[in-house]
């Protein structure tokens, strides 16, 4: 696991500044307090640092191939290597290294830009080839590991994170309204929008060959869109039982001490039955709780406490408080740019306290999306069941009636969310269901110098483009693909990167080895979810390896109990961020509109908690970047 940075000057007579490439190195350190290395060639070069987990003495990077006239550095882990190694090994290819990123260089020796087709794993890589004068730059299929670009004139740079390219003077800071829209919108930046509108995200599953004519970028996978009904409910079950086990095998792969974070769910908690399965010494595993008000929240320590019982964990447990005014500001620097999923909050204390333990921590990521777990595509259904109501009593009866409850609770937001997108088309009634803010409330949120000028259709634009590209499929089918493709990469995906190496710990994700996603894709919706049934076919595997209190309690999702905090010990931090004057200094929102949104939150009379973290987080890189 590693940082990576690159320069790529388009002007032939042009040489690499060999000091940027170390200020862009330097600034993701983080990610590779181990080691560090960079190579240059005329016109381009690249550069790591390094978090050694594999061939942890022998793996210094760049890796050149026999020759040295192709070099690669690589972010992330290649579960297959070993595979790749002797296949290469076969056809005349001599290794220096044990590592896993040695394959990646010669597999493009022997297959250009289709080495990507060979690799199984989570990575970003780029290769220099001196040969042609180009550089080969490529992001996993499923968008694990991260990868930023910026084309300016001269010259076009790549890294890791923001703040890697940020450190060329040159790159323009001018922050993308179509950006802010959708960060407000969804609680994170879609790619390949970045905040600044000079940089941009190599979206999941592309690569981006740079040569003096500048980026080319193609996508070379994509996720399954055909269902196969010709498969029984048991045979797909056997079927991911056996690729699900293989998977988190592979995913064992470490030369240092790893664990996994158990949330008292089902994905993860089959993660560390798996990996209990076929681990010689107890699974050190990590749970996080929440102490202050918490309202709603129901606490799932109880039934991680089942599943480490069961299988004789090493458990820890980190009660989180809602003292975490301290930590935003370090959560904003490991993002560089607006990000809202309450969820960092748990996120950044468990990563804190498993780094302390491990070096490499697996997670069940992915499961929701794979297998249909969230209630918005329950919704999805009922709402077809609605549309059979007729239009007027919709109209005259079900909304005005629903209109007038106060959401101060979860359930009730929802529901009120759920009739007002009815009348929407369905991509467009999805997004709804994504976002907490209506189209009317963004507006309203928007100061009248910036509300004309914001580009509201493109935010909506950003999902339905997925939700429509799936094809003739069920409306299910067609939000899971939606979600895999923009929500896991750019939210959940984005989320555990940033805050798990920002603490110089490896995340693993087993649920998303591209062999699993493929498979899972091809089951349809109504086998995923029969009569309604969120994650029906997750739960009749797990059957065999969790207890039933753990399948069958309510889903909590990994976040925060952000709306009680906000009303009590959260509230003095809440308004000294959104004050009048903190607002009015770069313009951008309604001041008065947004008084009112905290009034309705603390009385009781609305529960506006999403929005309200989403300013806040927006005023706290607002003055960072300042």
């Amino acid at each position: 696991m590693c940082g990576i940075a690159g320069i790529y000057y388009l002007n032939d007579e042009a040489r690499v500044d060999s000091d940027l490439l170390v200020r862009m190195c330097d600034a993701i350190t983080h990610r590779g307090p181990d080691d560090e290395g960079q190579y240059g060639y005329k016109h381009m070069a690249i550069g790591m640092r390094r978090l050694s987990i594999v061939g942890v003495e022998s793996g210094h990077q760049p890796i050149p191939n026999e020759d040295k006239s192709i070099w690669v550095v690589l972010n992330g882990e290649i579960y297959n290597h070993l595979e790749l190694k002797e296949l290469l090994l076969k056809k005349g290819h001599v290794y220096r290294t044990s590592t896993d990123t040695e394959c990646i260089v010669h597999l493009y020796e022997e297959y250009g830009e289709r080495c990507v087709d060979y690799l199984r794993g989570m990575f970003a890589f780029a290769v220099l080839d001196q040969r042609d004068g180009s550089l080969f730059v490529a992001r996993d299929r499923l968008g694990i590991k991260p990868l930023f670009y910026s084309v300016t004139k001269d010259k076009i740079l790549i890294g890791s994170e923001l703040k890697a390219i940020l450190q060329d003077a040159a790159i323009p800071r001018e922050t993308d309204l179509s950006a802010v829209d959708a960060y407000l919108t969804y609680g994170y930046i879609p790619a390949p929008l970045t905040i600044y509108q000079g940089i941009r995200k190599l979206e999941p599953g592309h690569t981006m060959r740079l040569t003096r004519r500048g980026a080319q970028i193609e996508q070379y996978w994509e996720v399954p869109r055909t269902p196969d009904y010709t498969r029984t409910e048991e045979d797909f079950c056997e079927e991911f039982t056996a690729l699900f086990e293989e998977t988190v095998r592979l995913h064992l792969m470490s030369e240092v001490p790893l664990g996994a974070f158990l949330s008292g769910g089902v994905d993860s908690g089959l993660v560390v039955a798996f990996m209990a399965r076929q681990s010689a010494a107890p699974v050190r595993a990590f749970t996080v709780g929440f102490g202050g008000t918490t309202g709603e929240y129901l606490d799932e320590r109880p039934y991680a406490r089942l599943v480490a019982k069961r299988y004789q964990v090493e458990h820890r447990e980190t009660e989180v408080y809602p003292q975490v005014g301290d930590i935003l500001g370090s959560i904003g620097d490991a993002f560089d740019e607006p990000f809202a999923d309450d969820s960092v909050i748990p996120s950044f204390y468990i990563c804190q306290e498993a780094r302390r333990h491990v070096k490499v921590v697996l997670t069940g990521a992915g499961g929701d999306e794979l297998f249909a777990g969230y209630d918005r595509y329950l919704g999805l259904l009922l709402s077809q069941a609605y549309e059979a109501i007729p239009w007027p009593v919709r109209r005259q009866i079900v909304e005005p009636l629903t209109g007038r409850l106060p959401t101060w609770t979860r359930s009730i937001e929802r529901l009120r969310r759920f009739v007002a997108s009815a009348e929407r088309d369905q991509a467009l009634r999805y997004q709804r269901y994504m976002s907490s803010l209506d189209s009317r409330s963004r507006r309203n949120l928007y100061s009248q110098a910036f509300r004309s000028r914001m580009p509201f259709t493109h935010t909506e634009n950003l999902g339905t483009r997925f939700f429509n590209r799936a094809g003739g499929v069920s409306l299910v089918d067609k939000a899971l693909f939606q979600d895999l493709k923009m929500y896991l990469p750019d939210d959940i995906l984005a989320l555990s990167d940033r805050l798990s190496m920002y603490h110089s710990l490896e995340l693993r994700v087993p649920f998303l080895d591209h062999k699993v996603v493929e498979l899972c894709a091809r089951v349809p919706a109504c086998v995923k979810m029969p009569m309604g049934r969120k994650k029906y076919l997750l739960k009749k595997v797990a059957k065999r390896f969790l207890d039933r209190e753990v399948l069958e309690h309510p889903k909590q999702g990994f976040c925060a109990p952000m709306a009680s905090w906000l009303r009590n010990e959260l509230k003095g931090y809440c308004l000294e961020v959104l004050n009048k004057d903190n607002l009015e200094k770069h313009g951008l929102f309604d001041a008065e509109y947004v008084g009112t949104l905290i009034t309705e939150h603390m009385s009781r009379k609305r529960s506006h908690e999403k929005l309200l973290f989403r300013l806040i987080m927006f005023q706290l890189w607002q003055e960072r970047r300042n």
